[in-house]
C-alpha cells in the first residue's frame, strides 16, 4: 500500500474529523456509515482492516464503530487517492435507477443546476417546486437564472401537491421539480400528465430517495432528468460531497456531462461557459462499493420504520404515512408532534439525537423573503414545520433502542407534566 508522505500531518486530520463525531448513545442516521464495514474497505483498498489493524472497521450486526479504525481508513483513503481516479460508478447506478445513463458530479445542488441546464432552464423562466424542502432545491433555480414558484405539498405524505399545478403554471413556466422528501416519492402520475399538457420538463429530486419506487418505477427514472445527492448521511452515502444525475436522454446527459467539467469536448476547448462539478475518483470509489449493500440496508430501514410503527402506536406521535403502491425508503423517520419542541428536549434528556427536517418552509427562510410570499401561504407545508420531528434512523437501529424512544413517548405529554 502506498505509504503518504507526511503520516503525522494525516493524523492530526482524521483526529480533526474524528474529534467532531457527535456521542449520544442513540445517534439519529447514519451519517458514521461512510464506508460500512470491512468488506466494503477490502473492496475498495485491497486490505482487510481486521488484518491490517487488528480488528474490523465496522460490526455490521452490531453497528458499533471502531473509532482508531476510522481514522486508519481516512488515512487510507488519502494514500490511495491516485488509484482510484477510474474507479467506475455511473454505469452501476444508472442500473440500479432503471436509466440509461448516469452523470457523476460533486453534489446533489450541482446535479439539479445541470438538470435544470440541460432542460433548457435560463433567465425570465419560472420552475413550480415546493417550500417544504431542503433549500439547495430552490438554490439551484436560482442558480440557473429563474424564478422559483411555489405550490403547498399534500398533507401527511409531504410531497407535491398535484391538484395545485394548474393554478402556478404561467406562459414563463418551463419545468416542474417534485421532491421526493424523506424517501417517500411524490404522486408523479398526476405530475407527469399536466407536464405532459403543458410541454414542461420534469426533473425529479431524488436527493433523498435512492431505490424509492413508485409503481413499479425507480425514483428518478420518471421525470426527463433526476437528482441525487451523496451527501454521507443519505442512505447511499459517499465520503464527502457527491451527486449525480440520472436521464434516459443521451444528448441531455452529453451536455451534463460537458457542463461538468469546463465545457471540454476537446481538451483546452470549451464548447460552454461550464463549471467545475466533477465527481473525484474516491467518491466514485467509496460509492461503488457501497452500492452493492443498498438494497440491504434500504430493506433493513423500512424493516426498522415498520418496528417503529408497532412500538409508537399506543403513543403522542403521529406516524407517517406510506403512499400507496410505492417504496418508501426512509431516509428519515418523521413523526408529527404537537408541542414539538418540548417533545424534542425530553427525548435529548434522555439521549436520544433528534432532527427537525425542516423547521422554516423556503418561502419563509430571510435569504428568500424578496420572492414575496407571507406567512400562511403555504399552510400544509407550514404546519408540518411546527410539528414534524426526526427520529433515529439506520440499518442497524434495534429493536430495543426503537423501545427506548417509544419509552419516552408513551410518557404524558410535557405540557401535562408537573413543572
Amino acid at each position: 500500500m502506498t505509504q503518504l508522505h507526511d503520516l503525522a500531518e494525516a493524523q492530526r486530520l482524521a483526529l480533526a474529523i474524528v474529534d467532531t463525531l457527535p456521542e449520544p448513545f442513540l445517534v439519529l442516521d447514519d451519517t458514521l456509515h461512510l464506508l460500512a464495514g470491512s468488506r466494503c474497505f477490502y473492496e475498495v483498498f485491497g486490505e482487510d482492516p481486521a488484518k491490517a489493524h487488528g480488528r474490523s472497521l465496522f460490526d455490521l450486526s452490531g453497528g458499533q464503530w471502531d473509532i482508531p479504525g476510522l481514522r486508519q481508513l481516512l488515512m487510507a483513503v488519502a494514500a490511495q487517492h491516485t488509484r482510484l481516479e477510474g474507479f467506475e460508478f455511473e454505469s452501476d447506478f444508472a442500473r440500479f435507477c432503471g436509466t440509461s445513463e448516469a452523470i457523476g458530479v460533486n453534489s446533489g445542488t450541482s446535479a439539479l443546476h445541470l438538470a435544470l441546464l440541460a432542460a433548457g432552464v435560463g433567465p425570465g423562466d419560472e420552475v413550480i417546486t415546493v417550500p417544504y424542502t431542503f433549500v439547495a432545491t430552490v438554490a439551484a433555480i436560482e442558480y440557473a437564472g429563474a424564478r422559483p414558484v411555489f405550490v403547498d405539498v399534500e398533507p401527511g405524505y409531504w410531497t407535491m401537491d398535484p391538484a395545485q399545478l394548474e393554478r402556478a403554471i404561467t406562459p414563463r413556466t418551463k419545468a416542474i421539480v417534485p421532491v421526493h422528501l424523506y424517501g417517500q416519492p411524490a404522486d408523479m402520475d398526476p405530475i407527469l400528465d399536466v407536464a405532459r399538457r403543458h410541454g414542461l420538463a420534469v426533473i425529479e429530486d431524488a436527493c433523498q430517495a435512492h431505490g424509492s419506487e413508485y409503481k413499479g418505477r425507480r425514483c428518478g427514472s420518471m421525470g426527463d432528468l433526476g437528482c441525487f445527492s451523496f451527501y454521507p448521511g443519505k442512505n447511499l452515502g459517499a465520503y464527502g460531497e457527491g451527486g449525480a444525475v440520472v436521464t434516459n436522454d443521451g444528448a441531455k446527459a452529453r451536455k451534463i456531462r460537458l457542463l461538468r467539467a469546463w465545457g471540454e469536448e476537446i481538451r483546452y476547448e470549451h464548447t460552454y461557459r461550464a463549471f467545475n462539478y466533477r465527481m473525484d475518483g474516491v467518491q466514485g470509489a467509496v460509492l461503488g462499493v457501497k452500492l452493492k449493500y443498498l438494497e440491504g440496508w434500504t430493506e433493513a430501514r423500512r424493516g426498522r420504520a415498520t418496528e417503529y410503527a408497532r412500538q409508537l402506536a399506543d403513543t403522542a406521535a403521529r406516524l407517517p404515512v406510506e403512499r400507496p403502491a410505492v417504496r418508501h425508503v426512509y431516509h428519515v423517520y418523521v413523526v408529527e408532534l404537537d408541542d414539538r419542541d418540548a417533545w424534542r428536549a425530553r427525548l435529548t434528556d434522555a439521549g436520544v439525537q433528534t432532527g427537525v427536517h425542516y423547521p422554516i418552509p423556503v418561502h419563509l427562510q430571510p435569504a428568500y423573503r424578496d420572492l414575496g410570499y407571507q406567512a400562511g401561504a403555504f399552510p400544509v407545508s407550514e404546519g408540518a414545520a411546527r410539528r414534524v420531528l426526526s427520529l433515529p434512523m439506520f440499518p442497524e437501529l434495534t429493536s430495543e433502542q426503537i423501545a427506548e424512544v417509544a419509552a419516552v413517548l408513551r410518557a404524558p405529554t410535557p405540557a401535562a407534566s408537573p413543572a
